[in-house]
């Protein structure tokens, strides 16, 4: 049944002044439009070239610290301290342990977990002079500098950049061929087409674009465990089936 007032002239008007309140509010709005359509314009942040940006604008340099492996972040809290009772606060800026969340197997169950990215370094930003030398150095759990231990290389920016960026947040992204690649890894239904000590290229991950040589292969996790030489040092890392590719 067909309501008497749709289309009466009271209805009709009340119409057409609703669309004309909309039309003067855009008159009289235009930031607000203009905001709107900014917004829908603005091209989307690369976190790592503003991370870059940043890194470039502060003072100091990075260093590089061996500690004992397990003993990270327990040198991190140690220096921090130190650097407070030692009198060199206004030369040591920052100190950084890269963290990364990777897929544990344990008794058949998967779950997350946070680690350390590259076991057995610490980074260290700051003015390299006698105090700072000797305040990192005897901090409890240090062995020493990578390279020259008594006059130190900082890092080069790229350098930096590659161990630093594991710290960037980034949007969670999970697709569906690596969920699916996990899932099928888990089930023992993957094909393996690598050997231990074969010699890979990482295409994805921290460690992109380097070059590793596989130690260990676990086909129930999908994980491979590849050696990474950082700072002629061989580092072990966990890598999925997909971060991978063979070298041609």
């Amino acid at each position: 049944m067909t309501s008497e007032h749709s289309n009466t002239p009271e209805a009709e008007l009340d119409a057409a002044l609703d669309a004309l309140v909309q039309q003067v509010d855009g008159v009289e709005n235009p930031e607000a439009t203009a905001d709107s359509d900014a917004e829908a314009q603005t091209p989307a942040v690369d976190p790592y070239a503003e991370f870059k940006r940043e890194l470039r604008a502060k003072p100091g340099k990075w260093y590089v610290v061996h500690s004992y492996a397990g003993y990270e972040r327990k040198v991190k809290s140690n220096l921090w301290n130190r650097r407070e009772t030692m009198g060199a606060v206004d030369d040591i800026y920052e100190i950084q342990v890269p963290m990364e969340e990777v897929m544990e197997v344990k008794n058949g169950q998967r779950k997350m977990v946070t680690r350390v990215r590259v076991p057995g370094y610490v980074l260290v930003r700051m003015n390299l002079n006698e105090n700072t030398w000797s305040v990192v150095r005897h901090t409890p759990g240090v062995t020493g500098f990578v390279g020259n231990a008594h006059n130190p290389v900082p890092l080069r920016f790229n350098e930096a950049f590659e161990m630093l960026k594991s710290t960037v947040e980034l949007e969670p992204v999970e697709t569906a061929k690596g969920s699916a690649a996990a899932k099928a890894a888990a089930q023992g239904n993957v094909e393996i087409d690598f050997e231990i000590g074969e010699t890979i290229t990482i295409k994805s991950g921290s460690f992109e674009g380097l070059p590793g040589t596989i130690s260990e292969i676990s086909p129930a996790s999908g994980k491979l465990t590849v050696l990474v030489s950082l700072f002629e040092r061989e580092t072990p890392v966990e890598l999925g089936f997909d971060q991978v590719t063979k070298m041609l």
